[in-house]
């Protein structure tokens, strides 16, 4: 199975970005876990950016608050799908950092989940995965399932406690 890439622009992200890397922990989904800032160390990112898909990577998250160019530099420098995590880290409430994401011009495509959406970036990648491999593609189906079933059995409690 391919990696998945999980870059941050800063340690101020982390406590946003531990969710993505939670989710691919329980799905047994390999990773990689970077602090490189689109303005801070450009070399670097790129750097990883350019080497990703010889290096096993299959998509590569980035979270970034404010500017939030992070994603944006690293698809520039890559052709392998980039999911932007727009993160809420200004008196802007996230909207900032969401514009900067979404906002992308042709020819760069940056998928962009929720402001502080990192469980769908997670998911998001593991469905990238999935399109060429099998074991990913079953863990998708067994979460799917699972949900499936809590949502079941809260409809259930409900209708026991409200439709008697």
């Amino acid at each position: 199975m391919k990696k998945i890439g999980i870059i941050m622009g800063s340690d101020s992200d982390l406590p946003v970005v531990e969710k993505a890397v939670d989710t691919l922990k329980r799905h047994e989904v390999p990773f990689e876990v970077h602090i490189f800032s689109a303005h801070r160390t450009p070399e670097q990112a790129r750097d990883f950016a350019l080497h990703a898909r010889e290096n096993g990577f299959g998509a590569i998250i980035a979270a970034a608050g404010k500017a939030a160019h992070l994603a944006g530099a690293i698809a520039a420098n890559t052709t392998l799908p980039v999911i932007g995590i727009p993160l809420k880290s200004s008196t802007l409430d996230g909207v900032d950092a969401l514009l900067s994401t979404v906002q992308m011009p042709s020819g760069i495509p940056v998928a962009t989940v929720a402001i502080d959406g990192a469980v769908n970036a997670a998911l998001l990648s593991m469905e990238i995965l999935a399109v060429a491999d099998e074991e990913a593609a079953e863990k998708l189906a067994a979460l799917r399932r699972e949900e499936t079933e809590k949502v079941l059995a809260k409809n259930a409690a409900v209708e026991t406690r409200f439709n008697s």
